[in-house]
């Protein structure tokens, strides 16, 4: 074990006067005499919105690149953990230190070429050793024996994408390079073409058509080494800012984007896209 997990040092609240601060107002918010209402009606279930609201806001601050922005959501991120630990801890279950502490012998277990005598040097070597430790920790838990085991059926649609496929390939259902990902992808698109052109579409085999598309698209990122969510909210970013400049180039002019037509709009946006690309 590495020195400095064992530590005392790591364990002492005092070298953490922060974390140790939140934990005593969150307590105080909780408290049945003098607490905050709001507080006390909240439950494990119904902090869950907050908590998937909190990390895309994190996700938001680290895109747009706000140091002080990312400080200031991790806080609220934080927070959601530390009151969660506070109703188990009311519960008598466990608190924030019991988590901690899980977590932490959790990643020296998953990471012996760290902590242990074992070696793995490459990111293909040390991603095989973490998937089958993880795998040994669901037979030792008696889950049932499928690779997907453990993987959350609520993710987002993404996300649940890329660990499938993930899961899959430890198992050797995966290609062993890209070209064959792309075709992939070509023959998905010509599914839903043909779907498109049927004399009457059938909107729920069209929906599924377009879904193996994604689901191709993000096979396509994972053998690029490239996170479909970030490419994705990098687009999106891209897409708002570039129509936002059209829109600020036709209020000079006294005009807006539903009086053009769409041959004119178009025409607006090669424009930015040419500035812009031109300022990079």
């Amino acid at each position: 074990m590495s020195e400095a997990v064992s530590n005392p040092a790591w364990q002492n609240a005092a070298q953490f006067p922060g974390l140790a601060a939140l934990v005593e107002v969150m307590r105080r918010l909780r408290d049945p005499n003098g607490g905050c209402p709001w507080d006390l009606k909240q439950t494990l279930v119904s902090l869950i919105p907050y908590t998937i609201e909190e990390a895309y806001e994190v996700a938001a601050a680290i895109t747009e690149g706000d140091l002080a922005a990312i400080k200031d959501e991790l806080g609220d991120l934080l927070f959601q953990v530390v009151f969660y630990t506070q109703l188990t801890a009311e519960q008598g279950q466990f608190d924030l230190d019991a988590v901690a502490q899980q977590t932490a012998d959790k990643l020296i277990r998953r990471h012996p070429h760290v902590f242990g005598d074992q070696q793995a040097q490459t990111d293909s070597e040390i991603k095989a050793q973490w998937e089958a430790i993880k795998q040994q920790e669901r037979a030792e838990k008696g889950q049932q024996d499928s690779v997907f085991e453990g993987i959350a059926d609520n993710l987002p649609a993404i996300l649940m994408a890329q660990k499938l496929q993930k899961r899959a390939a430890t198992v050797g259902f995966d290609w062993h390079e890209i070209t064959p990902v792309l075709d992939k992808i070509r023959e998905e698109i010509a599914e839903v073409e043909e779907e498109l052109a049927a004399a009457e579409v059938d909107h729920d085999a069209l929906e599924a058509e377009i879904g193996d598309v994604l689901f191709a698209v993000v096979n396509l990122a994972r053998h690029a080494h490239v996170n479909p969510e970030h490419a994705l909210r990098r687009t999106n970013v891209k897409f708002k800012q570039r129509f936002q400049a059209i829109e600020q180039n036709l209020a000079e002019q006294g005009l807006r984007a539903e009086a053009l037509s769409l041959e004119a709009l178009e025409e607006q946006w090669q424009r930015v896209k040419h500035t812009q690309k031109s300022e990079i």
